[in-house]
């Protein structure tokens, strides 16, 4: 017989944990960037910066710790200009691409 699990005995996921690479970096933003949800784009960035150490990032985008934390939240809705520094801080850029119909 099969033992039921329970949903609060599963560990919990983290996607920080499995950004090991830049190219784990790159696909994740790619994928991210694809459901066009820019509440999902800073959720991801902010992801991003927490695998990368979120004060490393914080101390290469100009940016304080907490203003990091702040313009990073899935609730937020950070300027462009925040959004161009993460990204250069995390050393990823972000590119247009035709949209296919």
């Amino acid at each position: 017989m099969t033992k039921k699990i329970k949903i609060t005995d599963l560990p919990d996921f983290d996607m920080a944990e499995h950004l090991k690479s830049d190219e784990d970096i790159a696909q994740y933003l790619t994928l991210v960037l694809e459901e066009n949800d820019p509440a999902e784009l800073s959720h991801a960035l902010g992801t991003i910066a927490r695998a990368r150490g979120m004060t490393e990032v914080a101390r290469a985008s100009g940016l304080t710790r907490e203003a990091l934390y702040k313009a990073l939240r899935p609730s937020s809705q950070p300027r462009f200009d925040t959004i161009a520094r993460v990204c250069t801080a995390l050393g990823v850029k972000l590119v247009a691409q035709v949209a296919h119909a």
